[in-house]
């Protein structure tokens, strides 16, 4: 797949496919080596502003948070691709997804957060998007964010 045909895919869902976000510290957004790329985890930014922040289960919603791992899935496309150098043909299949959402103690929703990636990543990618997955609740992450992504895929 070309990236034009990655951004019709995700315009068919109502979302854009973004420049690849910088890193916040010390670490490159995705590196491809030995037949596979590993994404760093993606934060939900858009137009440079978190979509989310606070957590589940005080401050934000389970739809809100599903918004944000839409986005943080946008994101982590964006960065495969520029370890791809554009081109997504060499996706051979998303293989693991980590979800990480912060939430208060008792929140246990993390899975439903977690399928706004999901539902991306299979809708742009098909078979090959259909992934192993963990998601996992945490106290706090990185500026606030509500929700935080990462995903490994095969490629050629």
């Amino acid at each position: 797949m070309t990236r034009d045909q990655i951004s019709a895919k995700l315009a068919e869902i109502g979302l854009v496919l973004p420049e690849t976000p910088k890193a916040l510290a010390v670490y490159v957004p995705a590196v491809a080596c030995g037949g596979f790329a590993y994404v760093s985890g993606q934060l939900p930014m858009k137009e440079g502003k978190l979509l989310a922040t606070g957590l589940l289960g005080a401050d934000v919603t389970v739809e809100q948070a599903q918004a944000a791992a839409r986005q943080c899935a946008v994101n982590a496309i964006a960065a495969l691709g520029s370890a791809l150098d554009g081109d997504f043909s060499r996706v051979e299949r998303i293989i693991k997804v980590e979800a990480f959402v912060a939430g208060v103690p008792t929140f246990t929703q993390q899975h439903l957060v977690a399928n706004g990636f999901s539902e991306v990543i299979g809708h742009v990618f098909g078979p090959a998007g259909v992934h192993a997955r963990a998601a996992v609740g945490v106290p706090s992450l990185p500026l606030g964010a509500a929700v935080e992504v990462a995903l490994i895929a095969k490629v050629k």
